[in-house]
């Protein structure tokens, strides 16, 4: 039985956690059934790395619009795997610029084909689902808009305890 369907908008962090967890999940035993060694939470930095080319962690941050910290653990596991290298920055010796080793581009290369097959299947569960994505759209524009935390901030009475 599922406890959040009842719950309305209430739960919508647990119900949003639970899909990540259940397609990461699919796409984990995807990947381990066809005896690939990669990780899920690799794909944006990797998938972006092979469409840009070299990128800093901020730049990927910025277009993947996730943490700074994520991009960062991400990039060590990657480089940990072999599959990216950072180097100095020439423009900003501070920064370092992510890029693909050989190994990396190879498995860009090999991946490709499946990662179409994941496209696909993700299309035909979008139609399924009555578009997901645009709904998701809405959440994530309306999330710009005003932060939960704003929301909250604006519900509970100002230095008091919301009971």
């Amino acid at each position: 039985m599922d406890e959040t369907r009842g719950t309305g908008g209430a739960a919508i962090g647990a119900r949003l956690r639970r899909l990540s967890e259940s397609i990461d999940g699919d796409a984990t035993r995807v990947y381990a059934a066809l005896g690939i060694a990669f990780e899920q939470r690799w794909f944006g930095v990797l998938n972006q790395l092979a469409l840009r080319g070299p990128s800093s962690v901020g730049e990927l941050a910025s277009v993947l619009r996730i943490t700074h910290a994520s991009v960062s653990q991400t990039r060590q596991s990657l480089e940990k795997a072999g599959i990216v290298a950072s180097e100095a920055d020439l423009a900003d010796g501070r920064r370092r610029r992510l890029t693909l080793t050989e190994e990396g581009a190879g498995l860009v290369e090999r991946l490709t084909p499946l990662w179409r097959a994941f496209e696909q299947a993700a299309l035909e569960l979008n139609a399924e689902a009555g578009d997901a994505v645009v709904a998701l759209d809405r959440l994530d524009d309306a999330l710009a808009r005003k932060s939960l935390f704003d929301r909250i901030v604006a519900i509970v009475p100002s230095g008091g305890s919301p009971v």
